[in-house]
């Protein structure tokens, strides 16, 4: 994994850049301590690290611009980062680069109930925005299994999803405005509290751009009442083909559940050890089945999909009873990650989406390619919509084995491209993706693509080094292809 060679000019000035940004925000908001740093050295992705050359941790939308506007005149890169909980390496700080925290923008704004959304900062938790509105029986329904710690503002940088994302819907599907600072320090706004907005859709361009395109200080999404009854059920199977096989009929069949989530026998028996959640554990695969709506069509819809894993070969069923009960049953998804944790020294999350229908085949080959590696792998992912999160298994302490394990994960990704997937589903591509979107796209579409970002940050200095793994420069690339032969969104809403 390369990033771009640091600018030894920016690198000299340090002592400056660390002056000029306590001016803008002062107190303890600037920290440049070497000790203090490694705080920040990587996001979830460990394997990856990097000490920031300084981090600023601005409170007003105002500092934001500033420190934008300086960097901006004196061609310093910035790297923004929200929680630190992404796992492909977004926030990978740069060692000629300023990362730029957003955890002091950690109040919600607004509650709107008769238009239903919430106005957030960035550095509110996913989970906040929920227990905010629950007094009145709303929440937010993209729930992230970090969804205690991730940041609504990360969420929307990576297009996040969740257990719930197959019936209500990725980040993209729940989010109505944002304020983004762009990199010149002007302040602009996308979408608002409407549904819909008219002209091109700049909202959907920002949401999953990982912050190489502004800097969000800002986030309106829309929140929807709790459905009036919700029974999760867990289902059993000899193997993970047989659970994928049943992932497929209970679609088929015209049911689209609230949640729909796969576990296999690894993640089955860390978590069962570490939740008790009272997951059973003579099974190679779980299905975790969630329906919600009216009480009659929910106990309706847990008979059929009962008798549609019964076709498929399910050995165990279980649904819940009581509220706390199929709680319990999440408690343990939710905690999934954290479990396997304990049974490994390290584990690498990947994240790939593939169609449903090659569910079974995939899962097939997973099994193939962890005897290959020799490196166990345990899958926990969001089967409805076909998103997979495969934990690799290796000790960084044995020699090979980290390498081994990238090498196992870069496998899996470019199977799900085969097979008609995706590279990423809601981890994004940061730096652990970055050098397989040849897998996906042509040199021409991701040329493409960047001279989307030169539209909105032409000196290429917001968190470069991701994404893509050619860097070129915006005046290389030449103007996108429009009728006056201008560069797109000349007149972005600004005030």
């Amino acid at each position: 994994m390369i990033m771009p060679e640091p600018d030894a000019d920016v690198i000299a000035r340090r002592d400056e850049i660390v002056l000029a940004l306590r001016d803008i925000v002062p107190g303890e908001g600037v920290i440049a301590e070497q000790n203090e740093l490694s705080a920040y050295e990587s996001d979830g992705l460990s394997a990856y690290r990097q000490r920031p050359m300084v981090v600023v941790l601005p409170e007003t939308t105002a500092q934001v611009s500033d420190i934008l506007k300086y960097c901006h005149a004196n061609g310093i890169k910035v790297v923004p980062r929200g929680a630190g909980t992404g796992l492909s390496g977004g926030a990978l700080p740069l060692a000629d680069g300023v990362t730029l925290g957003l955890g002091k923008f950690n109040q919600i704004k607004e509650i709107d109930f008769s238009n239903r959304c919430v106005v957030a900062q960035p550095g509110v938790t996913n989970l906040g925005i929920s227990d905010a509105v629950a007094h009145e029986g709303f929440y937010y329904a993209p729930d992230p299994s970090s969804q205690i710690a991730c940041s609504i503002g990360g969420n929307v940088a990576e297009n996040s999803g969740g257990v719930h994302c197959l019936k209500y819907g990725l980040t993209t599907n729940n989010v109505l405005g944002v304020e983004i600072v762009m990199m010149d320090g002007e302040i602009i706004r996308l979408g608002g509290r409407h549904l819909e907005a008219g002209g091109y859709d700049l909202l959907g361009v920002v949401t999953g751009s990982e912050g190489l395109l502004g800097v969000i200080t800002e986030v309106t999404v829309r929140i929807l009442q709790k459905p009036a009854t919700a029974r999760a059920l867990l289902l059993g199977f000899g193997s993970s083909e047989q659970a994928g096989d049943c992932v497929g009929g209970i679609i088929d069949h015209g049911i689209i559940p609230g949640g729909l989530e796969m576990m296999d026998k690894h993640a089955i028996h860390a978590t069962e050890d570490f939740v008790h959640a009272g997951y059973p554990l003579d099974v190679a695969a779980l299905l975790i089945v969630e329906l919600d709506g009216p009480q009659v069509e929910v106990d309706l819809l847990i008979d059929q999909v009962e008798h549609i894993a019964s076709g498929c070969g399910a050995t165990y069923s279980r649904a819940s009873t009581t509220e706390d009960e199929r709680l319990t049953f999440w408690a343990g998804r939710k905690n999934a990650f954290p479990a396997v944790g304990r049974i490994s020294p390290d584990y690498i999350c990947m994240d790939g989406t593939i169609p449903r229908s090659q569910l079974s085949y995939v899962l097939r080959r997973l099994s193939q390619m962890s005897a290959e590696y020799g490196l166990r792998c345990a899958n926990v992912f969001h089967a409805g919509d076909g998103n997979l999160h495969p934990l690799i298994l290796f000790d960084a302490n044995v020699a090979d084995e980290l390498e081994r394990a990238e090498a196992f994960g870069a496998e899996i990704l470019k199977l799900c491209v085969a097979v008609g997937g995706v590279l990423t589903g809601e981890h994004g591509v940061g730096v652990e993706k970055r050098d397989l979107m040849g897998e996906m796209f042509s040199e021409d579409d991701m040329k493409q693509q960047q001279r989307l970002k030169c539209a909105f940050d032409p000196d290429q200095l917001l968190n470069p080094g991701k994404v893509y793994p050619t860097l070129h420069r915006c005046a290389e690339l030449g103007k996108m292809h429009v009728h006056n032969g201008e560069l797109p969104f000349p007149d972005l809403p600004r005030f």
